[in-house]
């Protein structure tokens, strides 16, 4: 008797979707192709730029990196200084609302999350009048705690979901053993929250690296300028040369996608891992 070859239902389905997936795909990065091949083709205008460059010109790159390498490493001191406040602040209190008993627990963590609605020019308006005041206007600090609030409240939701889902017994062992609170937050509720660290760190980093509205609204000098404001200047001296300006667009999204692919696996977890307890 023959036998006949039954073949999976799935697989048109299958190779539907990989195509539905890989053209959207294209054109999410087609802008990002697009800035590549500008910065690539210096010499040409917006408008006479090839669909593929013909040959590697950096000179684009070169004058880019002179121009805007103080601001970049600016953008990082201050995206750091950002990513260390805004955990130092997000990790305690996501500990608290998510292990201690605390009345309106629930109410604190909505509330954070509609500060996350306020449009950042009211906050960057409200703040530079006590930026003012504080001596902040102009100083790294100052550009951090700003860049720090924008990841805080993030972060606080993110910790929290993930400590709650943490194994109580282990908490309690660590104090039984004699931990006061403190010593079983460092040494035993951190590392175990180290994916969630790493994801709310990397969402911090990113949240200040592409900040624009704060950098503006807090400097009135050029002592901190941020890559972000460079370039919006760098577009206004340089709007016959698009090849740098593209260029100098390409090296302040260099950081941030090595970040991404270097935390891809931590993010998966962090984000997942308070929805399984």
């Amino acid at each position: 008797m023959a036998t006949e070859t039954v073949k999976p239902r799935g697989g048109r389905r299958h190779w539907g979707s990989t195509v539905a997936g890989v053209l959207v795909l294209a054109v999410m990065l087609f802008p990002l192709y697009w800035m590549l091949n500008t910065a690539l083709q210096p010499e040409a205008g917006l408008l006479e730029v090839d669909p593929v460059p013909h040959g590697l010109d950096l000179s684009g790159f070169s004058k880019a990196l002179t121009d805007q390498g103080g601001h970049l490493l600016t953008s990082l001191v201050v995206s750091l200084g950002a990513v260390v406040i805004c955990l130092a602040v997000a990790a305690p209190a996501a500990y608290g609302l998510a292990q201690f008993r605390l009345r309106g627990s629930r109410t604190i963590v909505f509330g954070t999350l509609i500060t996350q609605m306020v449009p950042g020019i009211v906050i960057a308006n409200a703040l530079y009048t006590s930026y003012v005041d504080l001596g902040l206007v102009n100083s790294y600090f100052g550009l951090m705690l700003a860049d720090a609030s924008l990841g805080i409240p993030f972060s606080i939701v993110l910790m929290r979901s993930f400590m709650v889902s943490l194994p109580g017994e282990v908490i309690e062992a660590a104090q039984m053993d004699g931990a006061g609170r403190l010593r079983t937050f460092v040494q035993v509720v951190l590392p175990m929250s180290r994916n969630s660290l790493i994801t709310s760190g990397l969402f911090a980093f990113l949240f200040s690296w592409s900040d624009f509205m704060f950098a503006l609204t807090l400097n009135t000098t050029d002592d901190v300028k941020p890559v972000t404001l460079g370039i919006y200047q760098y577009i206004g001296a340089h709007v016959g040369d698009w090849g740098s300006v593209m260029a100098a667009s390409v090296l302040s999204a260099v950081p941030a996608a090595i970040l991404l692919v270097l935390a891809q696996k931590y993010i998966a977890a962090g984000i997942t891992g308070g929805s399984v307890k």
